[in-house]
């Protein structure tokens, strides 16, 4: 009797361990579809950010900017610390201007609310 004792004990704690482990809760896996526009929004935001980047380094608009009273490099470091929502917004509205010559002033005032909105964010703490 002891014989089958000592033989029953590795069976014993192998079903031990099956129950345990089938007893233990565990999370399922979840998967979702993503479209093809979630999947490429990454590599359009870099390309909104090298757009405004761009914008900014036009003469024209560093003229203008310098008219202002603002530092055109202090501009750029700023608009490089947008978060892609706000360099998608800013993108967006630039594609939305006419291609005459109407769509430099309305630019200068797109960056200058970006600026504002930066400034803004900067003395309320918001932004390091």
């Amino acid at each position: 009797m002891v014989r089958i004792h000592r033989n029953g004990r590795p069976g014993f704690i192998l079903m031990l361990l099956v129950a345990v482990t089938i007893a233990l809760p565990c999370q399922p896996a979840l998967a979702v579809l993503i479209g093809t526009d979630s999947a490429a929004g990454v590599s359009n935001a870099r390309i909104d950010r090298d757009q405004v980047m761009q914008l900014l380094a036009r003469e024209e608009v560093r003229a203008a900017l310098l008219a202002q009273g603002l530092d055109p490099a202090e501009v750029q470091a700023r608009v490089a610390s947008l978060s892609e929502a706000e360099i998608r917004e800013i993108a967006g509205r630039l594609e939305t201007l006419p291609a005459g010559g109407d769509g430099f002033g309305t630019a200068i005032a797109v960056l200058l609310i970006v600026l504002l909105v930066v400034v803004i964010l900067k003395l309320t703490g918001h932004l390091k």
